[in-house]
C-alpha cells in the first residue's frame, strides 16, 4: 500500500528529475486517483483513489504500486505539457454545444497519454500503454 508520504516523494522527485515546476498536494475529496489543475497549475492526489486503482489494474498488469503510481503521475504531466502548448480555450466547455466539448475533451486526453508517453522511462513505456488501454475501458464502462 502506498501512503500520502510515498506519492509524495515519486511526485517531487519526477518533478525535480525534469525540472518541472508544477505545485502537488493531497486532496482526499478527489474521486480519481490523480488530477491536473491548470489553473493552479497543481497535481491535487487522493494515496487511497491511488491504492484502489493500482488493485485495479494489476489484474491485467503486474507491475509494482510505485511504478503504477508514477505511470499515472506522467499522463498528469501531459496534461501540463498540453496546456503548455496548446493553450485550450477553456470556455468551450461552458459554453459549446456537448459535441464540440467532447472533441475537446477527447484531444487534451490523448494529448495527455501522448507527452506523458515522450517523458516516462523506456522501462515503464509498455506498462503505461496498458495502463492507457484499461484506463480507456475504465471510462467506457
Amino acid at each position: 500500500m502506498l501512503y500520502i508520504w510515498d506519492v509524495e516523494k515519486i511526485i517531487k522527485d519526477t518533478l525535480e528529475k525534469h525540472q518541472l515546476d508544477i505545485n502537488y498536494e493531497f486532496n482526499n475529496d478527489l474521486k480519481s486517483p490523480m488530477s491536473y489543475n491548470v489553473s493552479t497549475n497543481t497535481i491535487k492526489f487522493n494515496y487511497l483513489e491511488i491504492n484502489g486503482y493500482v488493485a485495479k489494474v494489476n489484474v491485467g498488469l503486474k507491475e509494482n504500486e510505485e511504478n503504477i503510481a508514477l505511470i499515472l503521475l506522467y499522463h498528469e504531466i501531459g496534461y501540463y505539457l498540453d496546456f503548455k502548448k496548446h493553450r485550450h480555450d477553456l470556455r468551450i466547455l461552458m459554453y459549446e454545444d456537448e459535441e464540440v466539448q467532447q472533441k475537446l475533451l477527447a484531444s487534451i486526453e490523448e494529448n495527455a497519454w501522448e507527452f506523458g508517453r515522450k517523458f516516462i522511462p523506456d522501462h515503464l513505456k509498455e506498462s503505461y500503454d496498458k495502463v492507457r488501454e484499461l484506463d480507456e475501458q475504465f471510462q467506457k464502462g
